[in-house]
């Protein structure tokens, strides 16, 4: 799979994707991912990508010429990606989309910043729009690192047991998973239910069952 982002600040999304499950997954050849800095595009010795908004306002708007030169190369990359920008006005990103997405031989996300990206961009490409929820963030890098994360461990390879991406999905879809214990069985007074150690594993799948639906029914 082809995971373009297009971020003009290439050095805050690149060492997530080198670490953990991505990264791995990036070394394997598993997800093919690539950083890509519209800024290449722009003019000028300081190579300048933002502009006062007309109209007047605060802040700047990431202009459109040098980010369609760069959308205008992500399309010779494959026959067709799937453009996705980051937006407070977007679809909420979810599991499912996670999954459509990871089924996407290509998929580009565009990282807006400032007050945004000049609207003709969303005009002429005209990107699938995406929050990842409501709240706002300095940019799109943020969204974009979710939005890799979930769709690359879903591909398969990527995840050392191929059960643990199943069982997410369900938990992603509005189950709630049971408590998880390791070494010691005594920390701090606080002990390993006894089921667990039992190694009986009848009576391991019913009280996970049973702490699962406590869950639930806690926060229901």
């Amino acid at each position: 799979m082809l995971i373009d982002i297009l971020s003009i600040f290439p050095e805050a999304v690149e060492p997530y994707l080198a670490a953990s499950i991505v990264g791995r997954a990036r070394r394997r050849g598993i997800a093919d991912i690539t950083v890509i800095d519209p800024r290449q595009w722009a003019g000028g010795r300081h190579k300048t990508i933002d502009d006062r908004p007309f109209g007047g306002g605060p802040g700047m708007v990431i202009a459109a010429p040098p980010v369609a030169a760069c959308l205008d190369y992500v399309r010779t990359r494959s026959a067709q990606p799937r453009l996705l920008m980051t937006s407070p006005q977007g679809r909420r990103f979810d599991q499912g989309w996670a999954r459509e997405l990871a089924a996407t031989p290509h998929v580009a996300i565009l990282c807006g910043h400032y007050e945004g990206i000049d609207e003709r961009i969303a005009e002429w490409y005209k990107p699938e729009l995406v929050s990842v929820g409501d709240m706002v963030l300095s940019g799109g890098e943020l969204a974009a690192l979710i939005i890799t994360d979930a769709v690359v461990r879903l591909l398969p390879g990527a995840l050392g047991n191929g059960e643990s991406a199943v069982a997410e999905t369900d938990l992603a879809a509005g189950a709630y998973d049971h408590p998880c214990y390791t070494r010691p069985r005594d920390f701090r007074g606080l002990h390993v239910p006894e089921e667990l150690c039992s190694g009986d594993h009848q009576r391991i799948a019913a009280w996970r069952e049973q702490a699962r639906q406590q869950r639930a029914e806690a926060n229901g």
